[in-house]
């Protein structure tokens, strides 16, 4: 297994993990990723097994604390240092799920948080994902402010 930055060329293993992990209202586009991989790639992780990638996570550090929902359609760049890593997708090919691939990619995103100074780590989850993160060190702050894909997400911050 190998956690490395993103390439323009992993794209169409991101998509397809992508449209297995969340509905079609939650799912980033493709239009979206190629922003993502453009402004952010230092802050956008894969994990490849035998050069295929099974899982992600994506995120700018910025100066919010939370997601915001505006940042899903214009992707903010990333501060040089300090303010907060924000995380949009962490997904998992369901092929390779509950193999800790999830955990060691938030582990390897705190190391990036940590090297560049961020103050926490911030994501929102649907309900039924928040022990994960419970377990992963975050602390859940409550409803979001978000109106995404119609449903009701859960601020996640970890302190660094």
């Amino acid at each position: 297994m190998e956690i490395t930055n993103v390439t323009m060329a992993d794209l169409p293993e991101i998509l397809r993990i992508e449209r297995l992990g969340f509905t079609a209202e939650e799912a980033g586009t493709e239009a979206q990723y190629r922003d993502r991989i453009g402004k952010i790639a230092d802050t956008f992780l894969v994990v490849k097994i035998d050069k295929k990638v099974v899982g992600v996570v994506v995120g700018p550090a910025t100066k919010e604390e939370y997601v915001e929902d505006w940042m899903y359609e214009n992707t903010p760049k990333n501060l040089p240092t300090g303010g907060h890593q924000i995380i949009f997708t962490i997904a998992i090919d369901p092929e390779y799920r509950g193999h800790h691939i999830g955990s060691q990619l938030l582990d390897a995103m705190e190391q990036l948080s940590r090297k560049n100074q961020r103050e926490s780590i911030s994501l929102t989850s649907l309900e039924r994902n928040v022990p994960f993160y419970l377990k992963n060190g975050f602390e859940n702050k409550g409803v979001a402010d978000s109106d995404h894909a119609d449903e009701t997400w859960y601020n996640l911050v970890k302190t660094l």
